[in-house]
């Protein structure tokens, strides 16, 4: 193992986009730093974010095999140049002439040596070469993450792949000269072990990082294993938080750093307000009477945590997510612990889904979800549970609304959205019919799964306080057991039976099969619609040409909460 001198800072500033301060010739040189981190970590991450989508993720080495299992949160980015993902990635973004005309990127570029340039364009590395200082030991894969050792707080690491060890070390020494950092560590440090170079504060930091990868690996941790598989097939981007990251919010919680992180209320604050501050007479010696005050163990606020808080703390086991191209699509697929069961026992029915998939087939855009009796009660249940303190005055509230509208709560919700609904909207969008005829041209309407007298008798009351002018449009008609509301009447004939969108290919190929509450949206509907509202700007309408489709599934699955969102193109 190779270690490069560090010492200590006053934090990862290479990995923090706000930077240091511009106080002096050490920040000048961390400044300079941060330059180089960009290149090396940073960049191939956050600027990756840019790139990435021109990336793919093949099998092989991966950054969590350099982290320990201690790692509460990782993010990695795959550049490799070769694979099914990147071929992919050229083909769907090539379809949309503004990427053509601003990237041309080709399924032969080595993405490291154009995320390279574009980090670089500022001049601060200026003599660096591509081809001489970096691409010898630069490797493909990338990753940050946060790691406990122990600490108070957990430390934020950078992870970068290399092809030969030796020449990595040389390749980084060469990168910190050449951007006008400084090589005797005080600005941030590094170890190489393997094919894996840990950047981290200091290198006595790195070097912990690699010993307690030593032991055992993220890579290798079941829980790591578990939910990143739950995410699905791999992709270009990963990401990853353990149930060891819900100890920091727990830790922050009990703390009362929400409410008085500073402790300016207590009295000790007050009197250094009144006798510190007043008899200071340098900054130094004011910033002493603020040093005082922000000392951590000068605080002694120990606010107990709420306990459905503190449930849902204890229940949080994990997260994971994957972003991947396939088949002319790009998706997000995600999957975290249900730890709210008490709250998402109330949509965990398919009925929404089913409504949307009897939905007419030329629909442009639609919403389902299923409700559970009892929901609005849950809801209300968890947002008292967000605030305890404030739950006597959202009673009050309620009681007062009850009596100024004459709707109960939660009885009558619960009736007015039934036991799911969609909300839809149909072909004939024409912003000038709208424009000159109001809402009754809107192609807007919802279907509730529900008894329609007894919607109806809500919707009256709603009526009384909203006056004629919208009591119109509050009137509900009944159609395959569903009441029925729209603008449009044209509209809200063709709701009124049952359809085919659930067997279409543009739906299914954004909607999972699982799925319990979606989101859809057809760009090719109604003569593709999107493009016509580009009006008579071409370029945004060729670029909106390329779009299908785009869709957000997502379902419960018992202990696993999961979702995909899902955007295709022609």
């Amino acid at each position: 193992m190779s270690i490069t001198p560090g010492g200590p800072t006053d934090g990862p500033e290479y990995l923090d986009g706000s930077g240091p301060g511009t106080t002096g010739p050490d920040n000048d040189n961390k400044k300079r730093l941060i330059a180089l981190g960009a290149i090396v970590a940073g960049g191939a991450v956050v600027a990756g974010g840019a790139w990435a989508a021109t990336s793919f993720f093949a099998t092989g080495a991966q950054p969590a095999e350099a982290l320990p299992d201690s790692t509460i949160a990782y993010f990695s980015v795959d550049l490799d140049p070769s694979g099914g993902q990147k071929i992919e990635a050229i083909k769907t973004l090539r379809k949309f002439p503004a990427f053509t005309d601003q990237v041309d990127l080709e399924t032969d570029d080595d993405l490291r040596e154009r995320l390279f340039e574009e980090v670089t364009t500022s001049g601060e590395c200026e003599g660096l070469d591509y081809a001489d200082d970096v691409k010898p030991w630069l490797g493909s894969r990338a990753a940050i993450a946060a790691v406990d050792l122990g600490e108070d707080e957990p430390t934020a690491v950078g992870v970068i792949q290399v092809t030969d060890g030796g020449k990595a070390e040389e390749g980084m020494a060469t990168l910190v000269e050449t951007c006008g950092g400084s090589t005797d560590g005080e600005a941030g440090g590094w170890a190489v072990e393997g094919d894996w170079m840990v950047v981290a504060e200091t290198a006595d930091i790195a070097e912990q990082v690699v010993d307690a990868a030593g032991g055992s690996t993220l890579a290798d941790d079941a829980s790591f294993g578990e939910w990143t598989g739950e995410a699905g097939d791999d992709g270009f981007m990963s990401m990853y938080v353990a149930k060891s990251a819900a100890k920091y919010l727990e830790d922050a919680a009990g703390m009362g750093m929400l409410g008085d992180p500073l402790g300016m209320t207590s009295p000790d604050a007050m009197s250094l307000d009144q006798d510190c501050l007043a008899d200071a007479t340098t900054s130094e010696e004011m910033d002493e009477c603020f040093g005082d005050m922000t000392d951590p163990s000068s605080e002694t606020s120990t606010e107990e945590i709420p306990p459905e808080l503190q449930q849902m703390i204890n229940d949080f086991d994990g997260a994971a997510a994957t972003v991947r191209f396939n088949d002319g699509a790009v998706e997000v697929e995600y999957a975290m612990s249900n730890y709210q069961k008490d709250l998402t026992k109330f949509f965990g029915s398919e009925e929404g889904v089913d409504m949307v998939s009897d939905l007419p087939e030329d629909t442009i855009a639609a919403f389902g979800m299923s409700l559970s009796e009892g929901w609005a009660q849950g809801i209300l249940d968890y947002v008292k549970t967000l605030a305890p303190d404030d739950a006597a005055t959202i009673d009050e509230q309620l009681a007062q609304f009850e009596t100024e509208t004459g709707l109960a709560f939660p009885e009558d919700i619960e009736t007015l959205l039934g036991e799911g609904l969609t909300v839809s909207v149909g072909p004939g969008i024409d912003p000038d019919a709208i424009a000159n005829g109001g809402p009754g041209e809107v192609p807007v309407g919802i279907k509730v799964k529900g008894d329609a007298g007894e919607i109806q008798a809500v919707l009256d009351k709603i009526s009384e306080l909203a006056g004629p002018e919208v009591a119109e449009y509050l009137e509900v008609t009944e159609g395959d057991g569903y009441a029925v509301l729209a603008l449009q009447d044209d509209y809200r004939t063709s709701l009124e039976s049952d359809s085919g969108l659930g067997g279409s290919e543009v739906y299914s190929n954004v909607i999972d099969g699982d799925a319990q509450s979606v989101l859809f949206v057809n760009f090719d509907a109604d003569d593709d619609w999107l493009v016509r509202l580009a009006g008579d700007d071409p370029e945004v309408a060729e670029n909106l040409e390329p779009l299908s489709s785009f869709g957000v599934s997502g379902w419960v699955d018992d202990e696993v909460v999961h979702g995909m969102v899902k955007l295709t193109t022609n």
